[in-house]
C-alpha cells in the first residue's frame, strides 16, 4: 500500500482538514491546524508531502521520525502541528486497514466511558451562571472559564474581584458536585497570579489551567505552594521533550497536550505514559473540529491516567460552522449525562462528510487571533 495523494481543506470556522488517499482505496483524514497560522501550518504539510508521496502509510513511526528530525531544524508549533495532522491520519487509514479502533492498536480500551466538559462565558467571560445552568441541564458535570479579560503585570485588585464573583456566581448556580475549571489562557502574569489563585480556592475548582505561559513555567512552583487547587497546563507544548522538564520539575497536576499541536496521536500517547510514571493525568487540550477531538477520543479510551476531555460543541470560537457540520455520523459526539461511549467503529471512528468539507474550502478562512491591549496601550495576552 503506497500514498498517492495529500488534499488540505482551509474551512472555516478556523481549521484546516488533510486527506491521505492510497492506491487500495484507504483514506485518512487528519486535522492539522494551528489557531490563527492556517496557511502557514497548510506550507508546512505541503512541504512535508514531497516525502510522503509514495510510502507506505503503516510506517507511523519512522515517518514520524522522518518529519520531526529530516529537517534538522525541530519542533515548534508549525512543524508541530503540520506532523500532527499527517499522523492522524495515518492512524485512520491502519485503523481502517486493520478493521480495529485506533485505541485497540494501542493496548485497548481501558475504560467505559469518557468523560468531557463544556465551556461558558466565552473569551470575556460574562453571564457565566445562566450559561453554567444550561450546560447542566444538558447533562454536563464539568465546566470551564476563562478567568478574567486582559491583565497587566500588576493591575487593579478590582478585576481579581469581578473574577471571583464569577466564580462564586457559577459555583451557587451550579452546586458542590460540578466540576469548574479556570482557564489563566495565560493572560495573567506571575503577580497576578499568585494572588489569583488563592482567591478562587474556596470556591473548590477543578483545576487552574495555565496560571502562567509555558515560557515561565518555572513560576509554577511559587503558584503550587500557595494554592492546593490541581494546576493543568501544556497546549502550548510540544513533543515529549518538550514536556520532559516540567514533569520532572513536579508541580503540575494536569497535562494538556493538543494531538493537533503536540505531535499527534502516538506522541500523545506516549507524553501520557510519561506523566503517568510522574502520577500525572492526563486531559488532551481541544477546542478545535471533528477530526482532532475524535484523534483524543481514541488516546483518552487507552490511556490509565486520563481524567477529562475538552471539547468545541458549541464553542464561543465557532463562528459559521460547528464540530457536527462536516460529519456524516455524529454518534461518536452524542454526550449522555458528561461522557460519551465509543463507538467502536474503525479508524479514528468518524466518516467525514467530503462534499460539504470540499464546498467550505471554496471559502476557506483567515482567522486571526484576537489583539488585546491594557489600558495604557500596551499589548495584552490575549
Amino acid at each position: 500500500m503506497k500514498i498517492t495523494d495529500i488534499e488540505l481543506f482551509q474551512i472555516e470556522p478556523r481549521w484546516l482538514f488533510v486527506k491521505i488517499s492510497t492506491d487500495t482505496g484507504f483514506e485518512g483524514w487528519g486535522e492539522p491546524i494551528l489557531e490563527g497560522r492556517a496557511s502557514t501550518t497548510k506550507a508546512a504539510v505541503e512541504e512535508l508531502k514531497d516525502y510522503l508521496i509514495g510510502k507506505d502509510p503503516l510506517k507511523i513511526e519512522d515517518h514520524f521520525q522522518v518529519m520531526y528530525r529530516g529537517g534538522f531544524y525541530r519542533g515548534g508549533p508549525i512543524l508541530m502541528s503540520a506532523i500532527s495532522g499527517i499522523e492522524q491520519a495515518l492512524w485512520d487509514i491502519k485503523g481502517k486497514y486493520y478493521n480495529a479502533p485506533i485505541y485497540d492498536l494501542l493496548g485497548g480500551s481501558v475504560r467505559d466511558k469518557i468523560k468531557v466538559y463544556a465551556w461558558i462565558g466565552g473569551d470575556r467571560p460574562s453571564d457565566v451562571s445562566n450559561h453554567a445552568l444550561m450546560q447542566v441541564a444538558l447533562g454536563f458535570k464539568a465546566l470551564k472559564m476563562n478567568a478574567t479579560e486582559e491583565l497587566h503585570y500588576i493591575d487593579d485588585y478590582r478585576k481579581i474581584d469581578q473574577a471571583v464573583e464569577r466564580m462564586q456566581a457559577v459555583r451557587s448556580a451550579v452546586g458542590p458536585d460540578v466540576g469548574i475549571a479556570v482557564d489563566f489562557h495565560g493572560r495573567v502574569h506571575k503577580t497576578m497570579a499568585k494572588i489569583l489563585v488563592k482567591e478562587l480556592e474556596p470556591f473548590r475548582p477543578m483545576f487552574i489551567e495555565e496560571p502562567v505561559l509555558p515560557e515561565h513555567n518555572e513560576a509554577l512552583r511559587d503558584i503550587a505552594r500557595m494554592t492546593n487547587t490541581p494546576i493543568a497546563t501544556g497546549e502550548r507544548m510540544y513533543t515529549r521533550w518538550g514536556f520532559k522538564q516540567l514533569l520532572q520539575e513536579g508541580y503540575v497536576d494536569i497535562i494538556q497536550p493538543d494531538l493537533s499541536h503536540a505531535g499527534g496521536i502516538l506522541e500523545t500517547k506516549k507524553i501520557a505514559a510519561m506523566a503517568e510514571a510522574y502520577d500525572v493525568s492526563l486531559a488532551p487540550h481541544c477546542p478545535l473540529g471533528p477530526i482532532a477531538l475524535a484523534s483524543c477520543f481514541q488516546v483518552d479510551n487507552c490511556t490509565p491516567n486520563f481524567v477529562i476531555q475538552e471539547q468545541g460543541l458549541g464553542i464561543h470560537y465557532n463562528q459559521g460552522s460547528d464540530v457536527l457540520g462536516y460529519l456524516k455520523d455524529s454518534d461518536v459526539f452524542q454526550y449522555e449525562a458528561g461522557y460519551v461511549r465509543m463507538s467502536g467503529k474503525p479508524g479514528l471512528g468518524i466518516e467525514i462528510n467530503e462534499a460539504t468539507v470540499r464546498e467550505a474550502a471554496k471559502k476557506g478562512h483567515n482567522w486571526h487571533s484576537p489583539i488585546w491591549r491594557n489600558e495604557d496601550g500596551s499589548y495584552a495576552e490575549w
